[in-house]
């Protein structure tokens, strides 16, 4: 950041103390663990702003806002250059999630084009022959492929809710020389294509891409995706309809049943998009806006936010055992709910409005022992008042006109399934891992479900990501998500707490070491960086700590009052990048 505080000052003198914290640029601490990063990576503009997990998209993500694009028109463009630039996330053959808010009429609208399970999907799919569920099943086979929603998501966002001044082919053709040209072997791809090197190699189709002779692609070579290319012209030329009709569609299809699942090419043309009521809460004064079901991720992120809300985190100070014990006593909470009451609203009831209240966080409040951690034994789902009602990557977009967006897409593991549909470049997720394989029994991520989540034809399955955005006066002053599995929620709550609670700058939220918890397995996981006292002190309390690698990697804006927008791109992996016109 080239502006100083100071320079902030008379601008802030007005705002609130939380806002005011907002609305600084990140600088440096002192923090061993915050180096020199935010140097490189927070930048700042008026003109808008992209915060993307690889550079190549944010680069074209801001391309169109300099032409005059929104936000929505950048978010498009964006992902489906990610589609080329970050295969082992984004994708064409997944789904995921979008928020948007639109500053004129201060309105948020929630796009679900998660993935869907095909009409041979059924409850005992994942079971095998003595009624056991097989994790082999559901993430190694074709059965763990559902019905791709990307496209189908980016198209109707384009349609209902872009600037009109690009047509779709003109923000896909990007994208399209991107992957007939190539990309050079770096950063991202470079450290993720050797560690999923048996995953992806295991399949011809993927291995002729992505490998040369019994390797992956080096650091300087080049990916060249020219089938990508073909089927991105398609949908470029056609629409949606080139790639969930006619001969992307069939070969998708047919591959997915080579590997032992059950699509057919009428799955593909069956997908539609929802739009969905967004969750909503606040939290000391900010309005809170995320995804609703079927992700998890809105509703315990509000959920949490209730909970915390009556604790004065300021003053127990940020990263003491005091903070990180009630912050884990409260996701634990949420988590037991999460296996009892989410799942697919097209096929259960969910109590979004209950879950949310502020009431109902009162009474989960009041179970907390403020000195002692309750096992997860001790703990089960509540009872909400019924109202009405590893991989992901995440990108944030604001335009010069406050309007925002923040989309979490993914398929699943890193390259999905690693099965790419010969001849049409679309890597295929194994997402319906995420449904319930059997009551009370774990997915990759440790995740338990129940009936809500099990899977049946058409349904999508529970997520837990969270695209979120912050509104003050009906203005939005941060965007943000993050790819992490279970994590997902618990990484966007530490930078809302950060940030909020603890006037931390961005790049100090976003770069401080990251605590989770989601009841089952009992455990604490933390980043390194916290102090060895704290930890500690948290184990006298009767938290087992379990020390894992990075998690998460937050993109995000945050708009000062005076219109400055500040990106940060998280440093947790290579190759990140916020920028602007």
């Amino acid at each position: 950041m080239s502006l100083a505080r100071l320079a902030f000052a008379a601008t802030l003198l007005s705002a609130s103390p939380a806002l005011a914290q907002l609305a600084m640029p990140p600088t440096p601490t002192g923090q061993p663990i915050l180096s020199d990063w935010w140097r490189v990576q927070a930048v700042q503009g008026r003109a808008g702003m992209v915060s993307s997990q690889e550079a190549l998209a944010t680069r074209v993500g801001v391309d169109i806002l300099a032409r005059g694009g929104n936000a929505v028109d950048a978010a498009v463009a964006t992902g489906f250059a990610l589609a080329v630039t970050l295969p082992r996330a984004g994708n064409l053959g997944g789904g995921g999630f979008m928020v948007i808010h639109l500053a004129d009429g201060h309105r948020q609208i929630a796009i679900d084009h998660r993935e869907t399970a095909p009409a041979s999907a059924n409850a005992r799919m994942f079971l095998d022959a003595n009624g056991r569920a097989d994790p082999r099943l559901s993430r190694d086979t074709g059965l763990s492929v559902g019905v791709p929603g990307t496209v189908a998501g980016l198209a109707h966002a384009h349609a209902r809710y872009g600037s009109g001044r690009f047509g779709l082919a003109d923000l896909i053709a990007p994208a399209i020389r991107l992957a007939r040209e190539g990309i050079p072997i770096a950063e991202d791809l470079a450290d993720s294509l050797p560690r999923a090197a048996a995953r992806i190699g295991r399949h011809p189709a993927t291995r002729a891409i992505v490998f040369q002779g019994d390797r992956p692609l080096a650091p300087g070579a080049r990916l060249v995706q020219s089938d990508l290319a073909r089927t991105l012209d398609l949908i470029a030329t056609r629409g949606p309809a080139g790639f969930y009709t006619g001969p992307v569609a069939e070969r998708i299809a047919a591959a997915v049943r080579a590997e032992g699942g059950g699509m057919v090419a009428e799955d593909l043309a069956a997908y539609r998009v929802r739009e969905r009521p967004v969750a909503r809460g606040r939290y000391r004064g900010f309005e809170v806006v995320s995804m609703p079901p079927p992700s998890s991720g809105g509703v315990h992120l509000v959920q949490i936010l209730n909970i915390l809300e009556g604790f004065d985190l300021a003053a127990m100070g940020h990263g003491s055992a005091e903070t990180l014990h009630v912050m884990a006593e409260a996701m634990k909470l949420a988590y037991a709910d999460r296996s009892e009451f989410l799942g697919d609203p097209d096929f259960v009831r969910v109590p979004v409005a209950g879950l949310t209240s502020k009431a109902y966080a009162e009474t989960q409040r009041a179970t907390i022992d403020r000195v002692r951690a309750r096992p997860a034994a001790e703990i089960r789902p509540g009872r909400p008042p019924v109202g009405e009602g590893d991989q992901t990557t995440h990108y944030s977009v604001v335009d010069a006109a406050g309007n925002a967006v923040a989309v979490t897409t993914t398929i699943n593991f890193s390259y999905g399934l690693g099965l790419v549909a010969e001849g049409t470049g679309v890597l295929l997720n194994n997402q319906l891992d995420d449904f319930a394989a059997q009551a009370g029994v774990a997915n990759a991520y440790g995740l338990v479900g129940g009936d809500a989540n099990a899977p049946a034809a058409g349904k999508r399955p529970l997520s837990s990501m969270a695209p979120t955005i912050l509104l003050r006066d009906g203005r939005a002053v941060l965007v943000t998500g993050s790819p992490g599995g279970s994590r997902i929620i618990t990484t966007v709550l530490g930078l809302v707490t950060g940030l909020v609670d603890h006037g931390l700058t961005l790049g100090e939220a976003t770069v401080a070491p990251r605590m989770h918890h989601q009841w089952l397995p009992d455990e604490m996981i933390v980043e390194r960086g916290f102090s060895p006292d704290t930890l500690r002190l948290l184990r006298e309390r009767g938290h087992r700590i379990v020390e894992r690698p990075a998690s998460g990697s937050l993109s995000s804006i945050l708009v000062a009052p005076d219109g400055t927008m500040h990106g940060f791109a998280d440093t947790r992996q290579r190759g990140t990048l916020a920028a602007g016109p």
